[in-house]
């Protein structure tokens, strides 16, 4: 298919402004020809997920770009890093991974990125407003922008989100298009009481069941309470995103494209119609623990995606409750804007005093991080409980913070029996 462009699209792909924004306009029309869009879009924002993973490919396009004078043209933010850039030391990264990473954050901040450094830019600056067209990489930051802001991104990956945010532009299909957003899977929540809902653990566990049902399909969720928190949805879409390919979720009466069900889609008729109850969860929760209760425990690990502020809050009050110090390592990963409002709270010292460690900026999944030898993870997290057992090669328990904190102090896997 041939990809109408504009004149000064011709003029980015001729290179007439350098070999670095000429690539990138090369990789955007080379995607719109694949994916069958017959013209190009603008978009006024950018989210780089290809800062994240360290590999000489992948520090090799960075420079490459750099070098050819390439510069975002767009406000653009930068997801989480393969390195802590200010405590790797501490968590004993090997100083010959620290400056390759160290490279290559500078390439894409030479080429004008703005270092927020976080899985979760949602919660931090720049968030986007509701219709704006953005090209956002990172699966949890995808579907959160596109479900509970209501701006219009496709999951833009390695290393297409840096082409768009130097050209400003992506091909004009998927969900940047209003019929394209259009519900198509019914999911109702048929027997859950008030309390369920409210539990922490019923997040990421039905965000862990609502992936594999949903496929790629867009599903329209009735029965969520109204006032969740930005913290709930966050651990819902995360999970979701990662036990399928979830790229946008309609809750009727809570998100903005579904005040209502007709309207979420659109006037049409759900394909399917899937109602989900108490012993679904039930398993989904038990889906994401590999570990057995009572297992040594080696390491606690939050934050996946960032912890927030809020988040932070929550840990320092069950810490506050807790009967002891932890017996295991404990670490909460967060972004730099998190951490200085943790820093001003008077919350820092009882964490530390607990035994917990916190890094910036990172990902468990991207920088040698967790100690060799450890065996049995815990995690509050959908999205951290699914990817570790193949990425860092350990058994994982699912868990509440409170049964974080408890196996903590134990140092043993231990969850309160479901109420």
């Amino acid at each position: 298919m041939t990809v109408r462009l504009t004149d000064l699209d011709r003029r980015m792909l001729e290179g007439r402004s350098g070999e670095g924004l000429r690539l990138a306009m090369s990789i955007i029309v080379r995607m719109a020809e694949v994916c069958g869009a017959d013209e190009l879009l603008d978009v006024s924002q950018a989210h780089i997920d290809g800062c994240g993973s360290l590999s000489e490919s992948s520090l090799q396009f960075a420079e490459t770009l750099a070098s050819g004078g390439a510069k975002v043209s767009i406000p653009t933010t930068l997801n989480m890093g393969p390195l802590d850039l200010q405590n790797w030391r501490v968590f004993g990264v090997p100083g010959e991974f620290a400056a390759k990473a160290i490279r290559q954050a500078r390439a894409y901040t030479d080429m004008g990125c703005i270092p927020t450094w976080t899985c979760a830019p949602y919660q931090g600056y720049l968030t986007p407003r509701f219709g704006q067209q953005i090209a956002w990489g990172e699966s949890n930051a995808v579907v959160y922008a596109n479900s509970v802001l209501g701006a219009r991104t496709e999951r833009y990956g390695d290393y297409i989100d840096i082409s768009a945010a130097i050209t400003g532009r992506v091909p004009r299909q998927g969900l940047h298009l209003k019929e394209n957003r259009r519900g198509q899977l019914l999911v109702r929540l048929v027997d859950f009481s008030p309390g369920r809902l409210r539990e922490e653990t019923f997040w990421p566990a039905f965000g862990h069941f609502l992936g594999p049902v949903a496929g790629d399909r867009i599903p329209v969720i009735e029965g969520l309470p109204p006032d969740a928190t930005d913290d709930q949805l966050k651990a819902l879409g995360a999970a979701a995103a990662s036990s399928g390919a979830v790229a946008l979720f309609h809750a009727v009466g809570l998100t903005p494209e579904a005040p209502t069900a007709a309207e979420a889609f659109q006037g049409g008729r759900p394909e399917e119609t899937l109602d989900v109850r108490t012993g679904d969860l039930d398993a989904a929760a038990a889906d994401l623990s590999t570990a057995d209760e009572g297992a040594p425990l080696d390491l606690v690990l939050l934050g996946c995606p960032h912890f927030s502020f809020a988040e932070f809050r929550q840990l320092a009050e069950q810490v506050r409750l807790a009967p002891g110090r932890s017996r295991c390592s404990f670490i909460v990963i967060t972004s730099t804007q998190a951490h200085a409002l943790l820093e001003r709270s008077g919350l820092p010292a009882s964490l530390a005093d607990f035994g917990v460690r916190i890094t910036l900026d990172t990902c468990m999944f991207h920088t040698p991080m967790v100690a060799p030898g450890t065996r049995v993870v815990m995690t509050n997290s959908g999205k951290c409980a699914y990817y570790a057992p193949g990425e860092l090669g350990v058994k994982v328990a699912f868990g509440s913070l409170a049964d974080c904190v408890r196996s903590a102090v134990e140092g043993r896997v231990r969850r309160e029996g479901r109420r």
